[in-house]
């Protein structure tokens, strides 16, 4: 909190008061704004620990719609979604990620370095990095917001944790126009060995049309 204009005032009165009102205030803003950051240096602490999940998921998408399914996550910079019920599958093998529609038998893919998954994705939360928006303590959820405009422009990641156990519990990601796509995840288990091929993302076959849907 910036408090520079309580010191504007005209008033000699009225400066002596609101300068003894900013140092009571001052030091309680630092202790909440050094409490979220040991709050969040734990919880990177904590994700350094984590190589690997899986588990099941739950997406909202922008208009409402409910999709749920399996995903894996290797850290740094792997992750799969498998949709059930629908011919959806989102890859990143560390470079990339792929958006398949089986379908359609179409690939999509962009740079994961320009995406805010790539923050989830890290091999731990970059608390040096001026990407950390805010840190907000409730009694059942840690939420970390980050975001780097001059990588992601206007998107951004939401990360939500258990304040007693760190373990990520869902994620939201805002999309450049300002839509949101939340994910929850459950049944999670963590240290698993993930097949490589898991993450492979079959550039030759994209470039030749040659998925076959696969």
């Amino acid at each position: 909190m910036r408090l520079t204009s309580l010191f504007r005032s005209r008033l000699a009165g009225a400066a002596l008061l609101l300068g003894a009102a900013a140092a009571s205030v001052l030091p309680a803003s630092l202790a909440h704004a050094q409490a979220a950051g040991a709050t969040a240096q734990a919880i990177a602490d904590h994700f350094a620990t984590i190589p690997s999940m899986s588990g099941n998921f739950m997406q909202f998408d922008p208009n409402g719609r409910q999709l749920e399914g399996k995903f894996y996550i290797e850290r740094p910079g792997k992750v799969r979604f498998d949709y059930s019920g629908a011919p959806l599958r989102v890859i990143s093998d560390g470079k990339n990620v792929a958006v398949n529609n089986r379908k359609l038998n179409t690939w999509d893919t962009y740079p994961l370095s320009k995406t805010p998954l790539k923050l989830l994705l890290d091999q731990r939360i970059d608390l040096s990095a001026a990407n950390i928006q805010s840190v907000k303590e409730a009694p059942d959820l840690t939420t970390i917001v980050m975001g780097d405009s001059s990588i992601f422009g206007n998107s951004r990641i939401t990360m939500m944790f258990d304040p007693k156990s760190y373990e990520l519990k869902q994620w939201t990601i805002r999309d450049a126009q300002g839509k949101d796509t939340t994910v929850m995840i459950y049944d999670v288990q963590t240290g698993r060995d993930i097949e490589n091929s898991a993450f492979a993302i079959p550039y030759t076959a994209i470039a030749q049309g040659q998925t076959n849907r696969r």
